[in-house]
């Protein structure tokens, strides 16, 4: 299996980075960073992160597309800028008939680190030791990068254990059978108990 994944900045450097699975074996094949210029447009830099996927995924030809979601603490007005990055991606990909899976920060860090809070060096040598590469990636948002594709290497073959295991098909796994927070957010009706 081989992922692409984006780590999308509005303003400062979007990461990205290619890693191939092979079994519990993954290994990097590509990784970089795009930098933002404050002369650009936003219209311009959209255009510009568009065309920079559209290119990884004619050269590298990855299966799937790893996208880290929008932190949902973001004030409104990043967020939105966010999301138009997030958008531009997910066109690529569209275009190129490509799978996107959106992950979140928390999501990506407990995937690679063991601890959903890990900062930013932690993300780099965990990343570093996985993909057994001589030094930390740079930029860091690169390193996102590889680690959001590594979330999703880690989650598709939870899924296929999964299906494994109770004989069923990995494609047909909900979100909420897959995700805590997905089952933690359902409403379930309150008891109410009348003492005398």
């Amino acid at each position: 299996m081989r992922v692409l994944g984006i780590d999308p900045a509005s303003a400062g450097t979007t990461g990205y980075g290619v890693v191939d699975a092979e079994g519990r074996r993954c290994r990097m094949v590509h990784f970089g960073g795009l930098a933002a210029s404050g002369k650009r447009s936003a219209e311009a830099r959209l255009n510009e992160i568009h065309s920079l996927v559209s290119k990884l995924i004619a050269e590298y030809a990855p299966e799937a597309v790893a996208l880290e979601s929008v932190f949902s603490e973001l004030n409104v007005r990043t967020a939105l800028k966010l999301s138009e990055v997030r958008g531009v991606v997910m066109l690529a990909a569209a275009q190129a008939g490509i799978p996107v899976h959106s992950y979140s920060p928390r999501e990506v860090k407990l995937s690679v680190t063991g601890y959903g809070h890990a900062d930013k060096r932690q993300i780099q040598q965990m990343v570093r030791t996985e993909l057994a590469l001589e030094s930390a990636p740079q930029p860091a948002d690169a390193a996102d990068a590889l680690a959001v594709a590594l979330c999703h290497v880690h989650s598709e073959h939870g899924r296929a254990r999964f299906a494994a295991a109770t004989g069923g098909s990995a494609a047909g796994i909900s979100l909420a059978a897959r995700s805590p927070r997905a089952r933690s957010t359902r409403i379930r009706p309150a008891r109410i108990q009348v003492l005398p």
